[in-house]
Order: C-alpha cells, then structure tokens, then sequence
C-alpha cells in the first residue's frame, strides 16, 4: 500500500534544498486532474518550454488536458478521437483519450509520477543519495526516468532488449544508466530478477516496480478516470450509455480508471485485454507477443481482478497489419477510399500498437455485447507511433512492401472481421480464478504476504482506501512546495 506514515526528516530537509537548487516545483493530484487550478505565473513560463524538454515546469504538464503542440501549448480539454463505423465495422461509439499529448508521448509520465512524488514528499527517497529503478517493458521506465530527470533523482531503466529502438536512443540521453534484460514484451520476470540482484548489490535505492506500485493504481483511479469522466459529459447525448472501459492490462495501472468509472456508472463493465499469443489471464497461458507495452505472463499485483467483468485476447498479428494500415501510404489511401475522412485518417498515427491493440478490444467488446450507436466504449491510445516507426520499417522489410490489396485484406480481416473469439465474461470464480495467479508471482517471488492477497479479495475496504491517498499526498506536496518556497516567489 501507499504509505504515508513513514517520515525521514532528515532525507526531506535534503531534497527540499535540492528542490530550492533545481526550480523545482511539485504539481498536486489535483493540479494534474483539473490543471486550471495550476497557478498563472507557472502556465506563462511554460509558454516557453518544449513539450519533452527536461525542464521541472513539464511536471505540470502530466495531465490529459495539454494542449496537442510540441511546444508552448496550454490547457483545454481532453484529447479524444472518436472512431467511425466506416473505420470499426460496428455501431457503437468508440472512443480513446489520447497519450500522446504528455510529456514523453504517453501517459506512463503520470504513473510514474504517482509512485515516486509521495516518496520525495515524506523522505522516504532522497534524490541526493538514492537511485530510481524503474523497470519495465515498455513506456513506464521512459516515464520514470523523465520524472526523476525533472525531480532531480538519479534513474536506473530496466527493459527487456527486444524493445522498439526508439526507446532506448531516447533513454540514452535522459536515464542516468540504462540495463537492457534478456528477451522481449513477456519478459517480466527478467526485468523482476534484475531488481532482485540489484537490491542485493549494496547500492542505495529504490525499486518503484509498476506491477505492485499502488501509486500507479492511484493516479490512474484519480486523474485518467476523472479524465474520461469528461470527455462522457461531453460526448454523450441524453440517449446515448456509457457501457464499458476497455484496455490491455500492462501494469493494470490503467484499467484503475475502469474502478472510478463503475462507480459513477454502476452498470458499466470492465473489460481486461491481453495479447492472444501469451494468453494469462483468459487461459492461464504464456508465450510471447509483439503488442509493445503490455508485460505478462503474471497477473499484476495492482489489479483489482474482483471488479473486472471481462477478459479477452487481442492476435498480434492484428495489431502489426493494422500498425502498416494506419500508417503506410498504401494503408491510408485505402482507408479514405473506403469512406474513412481524411482528417481521422491522418490522426491513426495518434495510435501506437497497443493504442491499436485497445480499439481492437472495444471492437470486440461492442460486438460481444451488439451494442448500438447510442452505446460508447472508451479506451486509450497509451502512446502514438513517435517510438515504433522502425516497426514499420522492420515489417516492410520481412513482409514486403504494403500495397493495395495488403491494405484491403487487414481491413477486412482484422477490423470487419474481428470476432467474439477468445472472450470470456467472468462470474465470480472467473475473478477468482484470476485473482489466484497472483500467489504464485507475488506471494512465493516477490515477498508479497498471503494475509494482503487474502485482502484484496476478501476485504472491500482494501481497494477503497487507495483513492483518499490522493487527498494526503496533495497536502504533503503543498507543505514541501511552502517550504522550498519557489512558488511564492513565482506570485
């Protein structure tokens, strides 16, 4: 859990004077869920910095209100892109909020975030002693290595080496050392053993694991679940129903957004997706998968598995032909062809190849349920294809140039033809079953204690308790801002 109990006076005095040092200013929960609370001074000095740049004044853009420009932008609303039927092949409205307006492209900034700013703020990490380890397949250790960059924390990013290029250049010149571990996308349990031999090296620091980190699950419960909140308000009719919020479960850290939204929505549902080639949580399975982003073969820690109502698998194989049918020319043009607007045509690429694995999943959803026109889905675009374009370009390689007719077979077999195959609606020991899984990772590996397990099925309050840490985090990081004093100086 979050603790917030645990206080090193001394470690905070240091990282407060580290803070005075850097210009660097904490934003609040929030802040991050409504950023026209951020105060003006700040909002005028970040007409001047670059979306990405490695300044402290970017920690107040990890929200999913930025305006959608590489440099300068504002607040406004929410990113979204709303998806056609000429495009989905069903009724249902379809609907992602959009990752790639957040620092570093994806909203993994957020979760990181979440996990490391309660430790500055109680002295539980000290910048000026300690590393970051951030490991991960995906996005998240890019997150975490940009957060400590900005909150002045020296960052470890371990990710498997099988990982898209992009993503280690760009690691390369903001994480203080970067470790790759054997394998690809499934390979969790390497990243996990690495930790392990560091934490048993003699090094000073802290391993923020996304897995079991409950700061993720709360930031994404309290910032993305507000933030998709919005974008219903402001979408749907007095007809139309919000019917579910779908995504591949990665960390789980998103599919949080999910438990906020039931509650506003009771008869909304919560669909888990994962790839169909390393099938764990629909079939207990293992393998390995191309979907970028989305570790498995364990179920996460931070899932709260007993408020899901569906598990299904996404082929990857569908996710790669869709990746070149959004953004290879050939692809594009037959999309438009097909009635598809050239406005959203050329806003696929807002769409990386779990972006693209999650529409699959609301498809899927909508037909399994044959929803209508009145009905909406929401789901994410974790990231866009900023960090996969070698993809593409490995893939024209293997496959060969992507013509016409590749364009119109992917259409149809991978978007018109996409089934209800390998879904499983869960009833209570579906969840159970499900929730399980974790003993073997978490309680036999990874130090995790059978009485929590036991609690986060059994005791209600368990899950329920996390959100209100958002409140006491906020008042910490008002006191540590009043102390460093910088903001006042801003007014």
């Amino acid at each position: 859990m979050i603790d917030l109990q645990t206080h090193n006076a001394e470690a905070l005095a240091r990282t407060v004077e580290r803070a005075k040092e850097r210009n660097i200013i904490i934003p609040t929960f929030r802040q991050m869920r409504n950023p026209q609370l951020i105060p003006d001074p700040v909002r005028h000095r970040l007409h001047n910095v670059g979306l990405w740049d490695l300044n402290p004044l970017n920690l107040f853009r990890i929200t999913w209100h930025n305006e959608p420009l590489a440099h300068g932008g504002d607040f406004g609303g929410v990113n979204y892109l709303e998806l056609p039927s000429e495009l989905t092949g069903v009724s249902a409205r379809i609907v992602l909020i959009v990752g790639k307006w957040f620092p570093t492209g994806a909203h993994k900034v957020g979760a990181a975030f979440g996990c490391l700013a309660p430790t500055l703020v109680t002295g539980q990490f000290d910048p000026t002693t300690q590393k970051a380890v951030w490991p991960s397949p995906g996005n998240y250790c890019r997150g975490g290595a940009y957060d400590s960059n900005l909150l002045a924390c020296e960052s470890i990013a371990i990710l498997p080496e099988g990982m898209s290029r992009e993503r280690f250049e760009w690691l390369a010149n903001v994480a203080g050392e970067t470790i790759k571990t054997p394998g690809t996308e499934s390979n969790v349990k390497e990243i996990f053993d690495k930790c392990w031999e560091l934490s048993r090296s003699g090094q000073d620091l802290v391993i923020f694991n996304q897995f079991d980190q409950m700061g993720n699950y709360l930031w994404h419960h309290e910032v993305t679940g507000p933030a998709v909140e919005e974008v219903l308000k402001q979408i749907m009719g007095p007809k139309d129903q919000y019917r579910g919020f779908v995504v591949t479960t990665g960390s789980a850290g998103t599919i949080a957004a999910g438990d906020y939204l039931k509650k506003l929505y009771p008869q909304s549902k919560i669909a888990a997706s994962e790839a169909l080639q390393c099938p764990t949580l629909l079939n207990n399975g293992f393998g390995a998968h191309r979907i970028e982003g989305i570790g498995d073969k364990h179920v996460p820690w931070i899932h709260n598995v007993k408020n899901t109502d569906m598990v299904m698998a996404i082929d990857d194989e569908a996710s790669m032909a869709l990746t070149r049918l959004f953004n290879e020319p050939a692809g594009q043009e037959f999309l438009v062809e097909k009635g598809v607007s050239t406005d959203l045509v050329e806003q696929l690429p807002l769409l990386g190849i779990s972006g693209i694995a999650n529409m699959l999943s609301a498809i899927k959803f909508a037909k399994y349920y044959e929803l209508t026109g009145q009905d909406v889905v929401m789901t994410v675009a974790t990231d866009s294809m900023e960090m996969y374009h070698s993809r593409v370009a490995e893939l024209r390689e293997s496959d060969g140039p992507f013509t016409a007719l590749e364009a119109a077979g992917a259409f149809q077999r991978h978007l018109l033809g996409q089934s209800i195959d390998y879904v499983e609606e869960l009833g209570y020991y579906g969840r159970k079953r499900i929730h399980n899984l974790k003993y073997y990772t978490w309680v036999e590996q990874q130090g995790k204690t059978f009485d929590e397990i036991q609690a986060q099925w059994y005791d209600d309050n368990y899950w329920e308790s996390i959100p209100s840490k958002a409140a006491e985090i906020d008042a910490l990081i008002d006191q540590f801002n009043a102390k460093t004093g910088l903001l006042q100086a801003l007014s």
